[in-house]
C-alpha cells in the first residue's frame, strides 16, 4: 500500500507516473530505509520539508546502488502527483537552491515540451554551487545551471531516463516559444551604445584635427587617396581580364569537347572495357588452374586406391593358395607325403572308394 501511486494521479504519457523511473531503481528506492521511514505518509505540503533538508543530490551510488534521498523525494512525487503550481513554487524557490533543483527535475519528468523550456531556462541565471554524490559514493562540486544543462541536453540523469524533448527551434517555428532573450543582451546593448559614443567622440576629434592641418598634409592625403584609388581600379581591370580570359578559356573547352569529346570517351571506354576484359581473362586462368589442379589431386587420389585395391587383392591371393593345396591334399589323397598312404589312396581312387582319413 505504501509503494502504490495515488488513485487520483493521472498517467503521465500513458503510463503510471512511477514507471518514468526504471524498475531496477524503484525497487532500490523501496527498499531503503528513508524511503520506508522518511517518505512514508508525505504529502504535497510536508514534503517541502523533506526537501528543504537536502543537501545533496545524485542517483544511486555503491556497491549494492542505494538510492539517495533526492531520488526517493523524485519517486514520492511521482507517487503523489503534487499540482503544477506547486512544483511551479518549487522551481521558484530563492532560498533553497535543492528544492529548486527537485522542482525542475520532476517538471523535466513529467511536464510538457513548451513548460520545461519557459520554467528551466531562467534557471540558467543560478550559479549556485551544489554537492553531487557520484556513483563511486563520493562527492562533486557542481553548479544549478550545469545540472539544468544536464536536463535538457541529457539522456540520462541521476539514474533516470529522461523523456524525449523537442528541439527548441521547433516550437518556435510553430509559434509556441518566444525566441530566447539572453540576460547579457543589454549587458551587450550598453557596450554597443558605449562604442558608439567613443566612436563619435573620436569622429569629433578628427574634425577638429582638420581645420588646423597644414596644405601639404592635405596635399600628401590626396595622392595617397588617389593612389589607393588607382589601385583599386586596376585590381579591377585584372579581375575583369581574368575573368574574360577564364571565359574564353572555357569556351575552347567546350568547343574542343564538342569536337574530340567522343573520341576521348571511345577511348576511355576502350581502355575501361579492354582493362574489364583482361581482369575477366585472369580470372578465367585463375578457374581453369584451380580445376587443373583439383583434377590432379583427383586422379592421384583414384591411382591411390585403385594401387591399393591391387595390393589387397594379391595379398589375398596368396593367403588363399596354401588353403587350397590345403584343401586338394585333404580331398585326394594320391599326393600325400607318405608314400604309403598315397599309393593306398591311388589304389582306393581306382576303386571308387574314398582316400584315407589321417
Amino acid at each position: 500500500m505504501a509503494n502504490r501511486t495515488d488513485p487520483l494521479a493521472k498517467n503521465i504519457r500513458g503510463t503510471n507516473p512511477q514507471n518514468l523511473v526504471e524498475k531496477i531503481v524503484r525497487t532500490k528506492i523501496y527498499q531503503h530505509t528513508f524511503w520506508k521511514e522518511q517518505c512514508f505518509g508525505l504529502t504535497a505540503e510536508t514534503l517541502v520539508d523533506k526537501a528543504m533538508e537536502l543537501d545533496h543530490l545524485g542517483g544511486t551510488f555503491g556497491g549494492s546502488r542505494k538510492p539517495t534521498p533526492f531520488l526517493c523525494l523524485i519517486l514520492k512525487m511521482l507517487q503523489i502527483q503534487p499540482e503544477k503550481e506547486i512544483v511551479v513554487e518549487f522551481i521558484k524557490n530563492d532560498d533553497y537552491k535543492y528544492v529548486r533543483i527537485l522542482g525542475a527535475f520532476y517538471l523535466r519528468l513529467t511536464g510538457t515540451d513548451v513548460d520545461v523550456y519557459r520554467y528551466l531556462e531562467p534557471l540558467y541565471n543560478d550559479y549556485r554551487k551544489v554537492r553531487q554524490k557520484l556513483p563511486d559514493g563520493r562527492f562533486s562540486l557542481t553548479h544549478v545551471d550545469e545540472v539544468i544543462e544536464e536536463l535538457l541536453t541529457k539522456d540520462y540523469s541521476c539514474d533516470i531516463a529522461m523523456p524525449r524533448l523537442k528541439k527548441r527551434w521547433t516550437l518556435e517555428q510553430n509559434g509556441l516559444l518566444e525566441p530566447r532573450k539572453s540576460v547579457l543582451e543589454d549587458d551587450f546593448e550598453e557596450e554597443e551604445e558605449k562604442e558608439e559614443n567613443e566612436a563619435i567622440a573620436d569622429g569629433s576629434e578628427d574634425e577638429k584635427d582638420h581645420r588646423h592641418k597644414s596644405p601639404e598634409r592635405e596635399r600628401d592625403r590626396d595622392r595617397e587617396r588617389d593612389r589607393r584609388r588607382d589601385s583599386h581600379r586596376h585590381r579591377d581591370r585584372d579581375y575583369d581580364r581574368d575573368y574574360d580570359m577564364d571565359r574564353n578559356h572555357d569556351r575552347e573547352y567546350e568547343r574542343e569537347r564538342g569536337r574530340g569529346g567522343r573520341d576521348r570517351d571511345r577511348e576511355r571506354d576502350r581502355d575501361h572495357y579492354g582493362e574489364r576484359d583482361r581482369d575477366r581473362d585472369n580470372r578465367e586462368r585463375g578457374r581453369d588452374r584451380e580445376r587443373d589442379r583439383r583434377d590432379r589431386a583427383r586422379r592421384r587420389s583414384r591411382s591411390r586406391s585403385r594401387d591399393r585395391k591391387r595390393h589387397e587383392t594379391d595379398d589375398d591371393r596368396d593367403r588363399d593358395e596354401p588353403k587350397k593345396k590345403k584343401e586338394k591334399l585333404r580331398e585326394d589323397g594320391t599326393n600325400h607325403p607318405d608314400p604309403e598312404i598315397a599309393e593306398n589312396n591311388r589304389l582306393r581312387a581306382s576303386l571308387g572308394l574314398k582316400p584315407l582319413k589321417m
